[in-house]
């Protein structure tokens, strides 16, 4: 059994569906019901059977493709754990462009970080690259940077808070630097933060990063392991935007894509184009009254 749900524009959701279920059906799948969540009366759910998950999420995408969309097998229940990037997913920005505007490097880095986001580049040496330009910028850009620059994205706080008060176990996980991502989940209420550690010696960036890199593969390695602390059948959300994230997204119950590269959208279980992040706690079908809200 597979179960749809979807945020659609709803003028034309009704001529839509009906061409979609008929199309759904002629895959060699079954709707078996359609209607709106009581709980979320503008989530639309399809509970579907047999058939094949590919072509049903290829007529949803066809037919819907400004929709917000989840689509899982099995019920659709809350995660118990719930692990995301933070660069242009918990923010808006990307802390690494934003720090190398202060260096006056902003459009060269931000060059590179488009193209890694994208796939087309390795993520260490892309890195390592970024990193290596900030030599000698003071260590007071940091922070600078931090209160000028970065905003939490739409819906941050309440996803994260109202997923931690239904129990879910938060984590948020990225390639950027904790000199960024411990400020950044402590605003927004993460349990646990993993990211890589720009260097730093005499009050000036040394132009390395300390340690090993968080990448795809300790992306996937932390939602695995925190999952598995948690037992057997533990239901996980991830949400990334950029191909460093596909791994994780793809290990993950439920995979949502955010406003995302094509490479992890098309990872994805679900995506989120049309909403904030809260749009996630709709799919899920958690009720605004028992949202927290920031």
């Amino acid at each position: 059994m597979f179960i749809a749900r979807l945020i659609a524009d709803p003028e034309t959701l009704g001529d839509r569906l009906a061409v979609a279920m008929e199309e759904i059906e002629e895959s060699g799948a079954e709707v078996l019901g359609a209607g709106m969540l009581d709980s979320n009366p503008d989530v639309l759910e399809l509970e579907i059977v047999d058939g094949n998950a590919a072509l049903v999420r290829g007529v949803l995408d066809r037919h819907f493709p400004d929709a917000d969309l989840l689509l899982a097998e099995g019920a659709i229940t809350l995660p118990q754990v719930f692990v995301s990037d933070m660069d242009s997913t918990m923010i808006g920005q990307e802390c690494i462009d934003e720090l190398a505007d202060f260096a006056g490097l902003k459009a060269q880095i931000a060059a590179i970080t488009e193209r890694a986001m994208h796939g087309e580049l390795d993520f260490a040496a892309a890195l390592h690259e970024r990193v290596a330009l900030l030599a000698g910028l003071p260590e007071s850009a940091i922070a600078d940077c931090l209160d000028q620059r970065i905003r939490p994205m739409d819906g941050a706080v309440t996803l994260v808070r109202t997923l931690k008060a239904h129990g879910t176990r938060t984590v948020l996980v990225t390639g950027g630097f904790h000199q960024f991502a411990d400020t950044v989940a402590s605003a927004l209420g993460f349990d646990r933060v993993v990211g890589n550690r720009l260097g730093v010696e005499g009050g000036v960036l040394t132009g390395a990063v300390i340690g090993p890199i968080v990448d795809s593969a300790v992306k996937r390695a932390v939602l695995e392991d925190e999952a598995a602390r948690l037992g057997e059948g533990v239901v996980s959300l991830a949400t990334g935007d950029g191909a460093n994230d596909i791994a994780m997204i793809r290990a993950a119950t439920h995979g949502i894509a955010f406003r995302a590269k094509p490479k992890a959208r098309e990872a994805a279980d679900g995506r989120i184009d049309r909403g904030d992040l809260t749009a996630i706690l709709d799919l899920y079908g958690i009720a605004r009254e028992a949202w927290v809200m920031d």
